[in-house]
């Protein structure tokens, strides 16, 4: 019976690790989707922010101390996508996640984030998005952390008039996203 019991004491660690070992993975894949989602977030709300300054307003920048030759290296650039305005953007996008919820998709479990509350303030179709203060926490923390640690990338991409910026930043520079181009196709 002591042959048994062994037996039954080693099939129960070898249940507990493949429970560890799942969950951590599972856990794992939540954090990837978490970034990944609060990157996507970042981009639509830097975008959306930058298309309500008038693009007509121009900014000066460089230096104004004068050259030897008489010239000054001053340039005109977009207010809405100076460096200065950037930055200040990017102090308070974080505080725009409270506006995001968690949907799971049922067959996969992957977790995707989307905008639940407009911005205008009309109905949106919340039906299978979850809200939730915890999401809404993890989201911002997420969002944060990519802003102090891709600061120079984000303001690269949106210096400049960039086309599929969510693919750019979130995947191919800082593979926040990496794991979404790595799915198999049966888990897209």
């Amino acid at each position: 019976s002591k042959g048994k019991m062994r037996e039954a004491a080693l099939l129960l660690t070898h249940c507990l690790l493949a429970c560890l070992l799942l969950s951590s993975s599972q856990a794992a894949r939540q954090g990837q989707d978490l970034r990944c989602g609060a990157c996507r977030a970042l981009v639509d709300e830097m975008e959306w922010a930058i298309s309500q300054i008038d693009p007509k307003k121009m900014i000066q920048t460089g230096s104004f101390r004068i050259n030897p030759d008489g010239s000054q290296s001053i340039r005109e650039v977009p207010l809405a996508r100076s460096e200065g305005n950037l930055l200040e953007m990017m102090e308070s996008i974080c505080e725009r996640m409270g506006d995001y919820g968690e949907r799971t998709d049922p067959s996969t479990n992957r977790k995707s984030y989307v905008r639940i509350k407009s911005r205008s303030g009309e109905a949106m179709d919340l039906s299978d998005a979850s809200l939730d203060s915890r999401v809404t926490a993890s989201l911002k923390f997420a969002c944060e952390t990519i802003v102090e640690q891709h600061e120079d990338e984000i303001i690269e991409f949106f210096a400049h008039e960039t086309d599929n910026v969510k693919d750019k930043l979130c995947s191919k520079r800082t593979d926040l996203c990496d794991h979404a181009l790595k799915m198999t196709h049966d888990e897209l």
